[in-house]
């Protein structure tokens, strides 16, 4: 049995210091900058986080106040060199960050990174894995012939999109569904989901039980 990342650094009121890390538009960024802005929610973001220059979710982060940084992401186009990596880890612990929030982060997170954040890594997949891990899941699905769809909230391990699963939601795939309509439709899952899991880490709910994540009500 293991806790699950429930402590980390906190802010003034106790609340849980989050990042996001972020490759493009950042919708499930600002869902999460939302949700932090609201009386009573149990974390803030503490920094945005990204491997392109000119990405919308840096926008999305100085719009909403919150400090936006740009990180070059080093040689490699699938993920951080060491180098690069190193500095993403440097950063976050100088900002007092606990947990690390991905939100279409275009790298595969590797173990120098994760054992730095073990278990305080969390990522948004939209499938019901462990069905269509990877890559424009939902058109997976949707070709795939997949009477249903929807979305997974997981803590990251090494693998991909195969780390204990948090929360998931479904949604029909409809005869007449496009890649682009059922994608809409798991986005809206994806936005509800993904701030109700930061909320039950913040708060201390959850423990990994082997591939389990228990939640305690």
């Amino acid at each position: 049995m293991s806790p699950a990342a429930s402590g980390g650094q906190r802010a003034a009121g106790n609340k849980l210091r989050l990042v996001i890390l972020g490759s493009g538009s950042g919708t499930n960024c600002q869902v999460l900058l939302d949700a932090c802005a609201q009386p009573g929610f149990p974390a803030q973001v503490a920094v945005v986080i990204s491997d392109v220059e000119d990405a919308k979710i840096l926008d999305r982060a100085r719009k909403a106040g919150v400090e936006a940084l740009y990180l070059p992401p080093g040689r490699f186009r699938t993920k951080l060199d060491p180098e690069a990596e190193q500095r993403y880890i440097a950063a976050l612990r100088e900002r007092g960050v606990g947990l690390v929030c991905l939100a279409g982060f275009m790298r595969i997170i590797k173990a120098d990174f994760l054992n730095a954040f073990s278990g305080r890594v969390i990522n948004i997949h939209p499938a019901l894995l462990p069905a269509f891990p990877g890559l424009e899941s939902w058109k997976q699905a949707l070709d795939y012939g997949a009477k249903v769809a929807g979305c997974t909230v997981h803590f990251v391990d090494a693998g991909i999109d195969s780390g204990p699963i948090i929360l998931q939601a479904a949604v029909p795939v409809l005869d007449n569904d496009t890649a682009q309509t059922l994608h809409a439709r798991v986005q809206v899952e994806e936005h509800r989901i993904y701030p109700e899991a930061v909320r039950l880490i913040a708060e201390g709910r959850l423990r990994i039980e082997g591939r389990r994540v228990i939640r305690r009500e």
